[in-house]
């Protein structure tokens, strides 16, 4: 059989096709959401070794804000949690006092324990924002049970952690070939916030981005100076207009 450009671009086209409907695009929107704060525990915690451990403290407090910040129900479960696994942070019990709070006795995977499908359940969304320790443990076990159930689950890959970045790789591809979208931080706040204009927008994001996220907060104080100030030092005008002089 002669070979045929026509025929191979035609069948790549279909591969393509079927590649690019695989996975579709689907944005978080916050009246269909809701947050996990799944087995982010101080003695987890031990195991993140994916991720500077400052920055990585950091990232799990940002990930449990994302409820107060957006008024999303949330729901925090712990894997025995009166063993080495520990509890969730103060910081983070502190933001959610009436917030169901599932302390699972035995079960790994969360989706398990009757009483946290219940709580998920409850909050009558179809999509789940969630992360926790371990990526490939804790998040991957949870995201693929709730994608067989239906879910559109978004994996914060900022807030996950486990041992060593291979694993953490290959629990994400995992997630991922199930159609678990993995997703940034920064992206799950601008998806959820849509528009700087909205509420919550600039007012309420600049001060948490800051908080969290301070390359952006650091933007916005360079902005704030610069205005501020009222005037700008010699050559700033040049670099701006992208000009010698």
């Amino acid at each position: 059989m002669k070979f045929s450009p026509s025929i191979a671009l035609t069948a790549f086209g279909l591969f393509n096709a079927v590649r690019g409907d695989a996975v579709p695009w689907e944005r978080i929107n916050k009246n269909d959401s809701m947050l996990l704060i799944l087995d982010l525990q101080v003695g987890l915690y031990q195991l993140t070794r994916d991720f500077d451990a400052t920055l990585y403290r950091d990232n799990m407090l940002a990930h449990a804000e994302l409820g107060k910040i957006f008024d999303l129900p949330t729901v925090m479960t712990t894997s025995a949690q009166q063993g080495p696994n520990g509890p969730l942070p103060k910081e983070i019990l502190d933001m959610y006092p009436s917030a169901p709070l599932i302390q699972r006795q035995g079960e790994v995977n969360a989706w398990d324990n009757a009483d946290f499908r219940a709580a998920v359940k409850a909050t009558n969304k179809s999509q789940i924002i969630v992360a926790g320790i371990v990526t490939d443990v804790c998040t991957a076990f949870l995201a693929l049970s709730l994608r067989a159930e239906g879910y559109s689950v978004f994996a914060n890959i900022e807030a996950s952690g486990t041992t060593t970045p291979l694993i953490r790789d290959t629990a994400n591809s995992r997630m991922q070939q199930a159609g678990v979208q993995l997703v940034s931080l920064f992206s799950i706040v601008c998806d959820l916030m849509r528009d700087w204009r909205n509420t919550p927008g600039a007012k309420e994001l600049l001060p948490y981005l800051d908080r969290y996220m301070p390359v952006y907060g650091y933007l916005a104080r360079g902005h704030a100076a610069a205005v501020l100030e009222g005037e700008v030092i010699p050559g700033e005008m040049a670099v701006f207009n992208g000009t010698d002089g």
